[in-house]
Parts: structure tokens; sequence; C-alpha cells
């Protein structure tokens, strides 16, 4: 139980005293998270985001991704690789071209809501 040196802060506890019982009962609902931050990492990158966006509105063919985000096909098939990884995307081939979609309805309700949050108090 030590003193903050800098009593005067405001966003820090003054003294350091954890509510045993509270932290103990918290501890194991950490494990609900486990992963999360590796989704919301390859959620961090906004060409992937752009991705993500689009395919909401619509299944398209890794050309159009390309061609929409002005980007080479190899560098949208690295994102698409690792939203794939992450269960965010699914794919189908018809001839020559692959078809990228989402994934499920979960993948739209996360851009809705960061969407919704981003635009609160703007």
């Amino acid at each position: 139980m030590s003193v903050q040196p800098d009593a005067a802060r405001r966003d820090v506890c003054l003294r350091f005293d954890p509510h045993a019982e509270q932290v103990a009962r918290l501890r194991d609902r950490l494990l609900e998270v486990a992963g999360l931050s590796e989704l919301f990492g390859v959620l961090a990158d906004e060409t992937r985001t752009k991705i993500l966006y689009v395919l909401a509105e619509a299944e398209l063919c890794v050309c159009d991704l390309a061609t929409l985000l002005d980007l080479s096909l190899p560098a949208v098939s690295h994102h698409l690789r690792l939203l794939r990884a992450m269960r965010l995307v699914k794919y189908r081939r018809e001839g020559k071209n692959v078809y990228y979609s989402l994934a499920d309805d979960h993948v739209l309700r996360l851009i809705q809501v960061a969407q919704e949050h981003y635009a609160e108090d703007r």
C-alpha cells in the first residue's frame, strides 16, 4: 500500500489497494477475450478494413478488389489470406476468378458497431 509519488494526478489511484475479491472473480473472465487482440490487430490495418467494408456491400473477385483499392494482386492476396485466417472472409472459385465475401453476419456487425462508435460525438 504505497502512496503514488505524484499525489496530484487524478487518473490513477492515489494508493495501491486492489479489491481482492473483485480481481479474483474477474481474472477467470480474462480467458474469454483470449485471441481478440489478434483479431483487432488484423482489423487495425486500413486496407483490410476497406476490404471488409466493400465486401459488406457485394461479393467481389480479387481483380475487382485490386482495382478498387489500387493495389497489386499479390498485395490484395496477402490481405485476404490474413482475413481468411481470422475467418472474416470466405471465397469461392468460379472458372478463372476467385470471389470473396464476408464469412458471416458477425463480421458485418463488427463493421456496423465500429462505424457507430466512430460517428459518436463527431
